[in-house]
């Protein structure tokens, strides 16, 4: 399980909402298509937030109850492998589960 307090108790810049909020509205196809289906719990009832901040990292697909983030890698992630392991590794020491498609 994940701390407790991670999401609501971390301290995020005003640039970080800022990214957040421009990538919830650029959203790619894949990712339109993914909320379509959990969004409003449609997945069995879990709660999925998008373009979630999380350790300082924005993640594409976060459930709380559920400890479990989605990242949905388009064409950018080709170029920033490494910079996706480190996240992934950062966000696993947090007790979360990550799942790249």
């Amino acid at each position: 399980m994940p701390q407790q307090y991670i999401v609501r108790g971390q301290r995020v810049t005003p640039e970080k909402i800022a990214q957040a909020k421009e990538m919830l509205s650029n959203m790619t196809e894949a990712e339109k298509i993914l909320w379509q289906s959990v969004r409003t719990n449609r997945l069995n009832g879990w709660h999925f937030r998008r373009q979630q901040i999380i350790a300082g990292y924005i993640v594409d697909f976060y459930c709380h109850q559920a400890a479990l983030i989605i990242e949905v890698d388009g064409e950018i992630h080709l170029r920033q492998v490494e910079a996706d392991k480190q996240r992934d590794l950062a966000l696993t020491q947090f007790g979360f589960c990550v799942i790249d498609f």
